[in-house]
């Protein structure tokens, strides 16, 4: 890493673990200015800033190396080679996966659903079936399984949610049954930051024989994932959530259910032979990899997860969780915010609202003070509705944030206040 610092923030204010200030000399983008303030960047949860090393490996990849992979015979198809399957071992360790013909390169998080939902999903989903999610699902992993529920004849069914923003587990657990085929669950709320107990979400389901999908994205950013440990069946995650590049991300699947799985798409890489008679499908995970892959995402991904692991994921924990735990402290105490999802476990979100102010306004005006933070529904309106707002205002937190860069964000936040006085 590099030892260079930002000259906004140019001392730390304490110790941790992670130094903030050393790190945010890694990242390029925050050598500028935003409406000619210091760009102070909390909408992590919608995409992460980049490592001038995941910048430099993709370049790498277009200068020396561009190549198609797994078909040429000449060095620089088999120097790409190297790098795409390196950066599938590495996705592997780093999800503690059994081989890495457990890990599918896919678009992203959405990708990996719909994928599991339009294989797995059509070929074990029937007429009367139920498929269990939760009611604070980003919209990603609501559609696919309308959607197989409309085409099938099934239930989709959806656990409740505290004020906290908390599953109910007992009615999770009253949900389940014979029926159920398929339980979806997010590791973590991007709306709300609540951490789900996926542990005991696996057992329960587990108990009634359903396969458990989870979506992952806004979990590997805030949290060290084993998936053999856990026993998840699917776990899926983007690449553009963990300092890497968009348009890349992960689905890990158990190697029994994989290999049982059809194809999701039909094209070249996926194929061992091809008569006009019959195809031969590859191994996995290839089978589920047709045509030209991402190769120069899939090694940003390989070298944002390297930098991640050099810096520590207890290290990365531990920092955002100060983090949060600082900002939770300073926003209740501004008069006329509420936040919104105050779960005991939470990853780095912060989600909250004003009274008498759109959070559209608000995020309009923090953005002239140089803070950027994400407005909306999140893709997740129902998550809005269960708390009887359109919209939130959501600050999250990454890796390069400092207690100094909340500070800003909540004298911008009265600002807003004063601005609509």
């Amino acid at each position: 890493m590099s030892s260079t610092t930002n000259p906004a923030h140019p001392h730390p204010a304490h110790a941790s673990p992670l130094d903030p200030y050393a790190v945010r000399g890694d990242f390029p983008i925050f050598f500028q200015r935003v409406n000619g303030k210091p760009l102070v960047y909390l909408d992590n949860a919608a995409t992460t800033q980049k490592p001038r090393s995941v910048i430099d490996g993709i370049a790498h990849y277009y200068e020396s190396d561009n190549a198609n992979v797994h078909r040429g015979v000449h060095q620089l198809s088999q120097r790409a080679t190297y790098e795409y399957e390196s950066a599938r071992q590495r996705v592997c360790g780093f999800l503690h996966a059994d081989s890495p013909s457990e890990i599918v390169f896919v678009r992203g998080a959405t990708e990996g659903i719909n994928l599991v939902a339009q294989t797995y999903g059509r070929a074990h989903v029937r007429e009367g079936d139920e498929i269990l999610i939760t009611a604070m699902e980003h919209h990603s992993n609501i559609v696919p399984w309308q959607m197989l529920c409309a085409e099938k004849g099934a239930r989709l069914r959806v656990a409740p949610i505290n004020d906290n923003g908390e599953l109910l587990l007992e009615e999770f657990a009253r949900l389940l049954s014979p029926k159920t085929k398929i339980v979806a669950a997010a590791h973590v709320s991007n709306a709300l930051g609540t951490v789900n107990p996926l542990p005991r979400i696996v057992e329960l389901a587990h108990g009634q024989n359903a396969m458990v999908v989870v979506d992952g994205a806004q979990g590997v950013p805030h949290l060290a994932v084993d998936v053999q440990a856990l026993d998840c069946d699917f776990y899926v995650f983007s690449g553009h959530k963990i300092y890497g590049p968009t348009g890349i991300g992960v689905l890990y699947g158990k190697t029994a259910l994989l290999e049982a799985m059809p194809p999701y798409q039909g094209g070249g890489d996926m194929i061992s032979s091809v008569t006009f008679e019959k195809t031969t499908y590859n191994k996995i995970p290839h089978k589920f990899e047709a045509g030209t892959p991402d190769i120069a995402g899939v090694i940003g991904l390989g070298a944002a997860i390297t930098y991640i692991m050099q810096l520590g994921l207890d290290n990365i924990a531990h920092h955002e969780h100060d983090l949060l735990a600082y900002a939770t402290r300073a926003f209740a105490a501004l008069p006329g915010v509420h936040l919104i999802g105050t779960a005991k476990q939470k990853a780095g979100v912060l989600s909250f609202v004003m009274d008498g102010i759109h959070p559209h306004d608000i995020g309009t005006i923090l953005d002239q003070e140089g803070v950027a933070i994400r407005t909306g529904h999140h893709c997740a309106q129902p998550v809005m509705e269960r708390f009887g707002v359109p919209a939130t205002a959501r600050a999250s937190f990454g890796l390069y944030n400092t207690r100094e860069e909340i500070d800003l964000l909540v004298q911008a936040t009265q600002k807003v206040r004063e601005v609509f006085a």
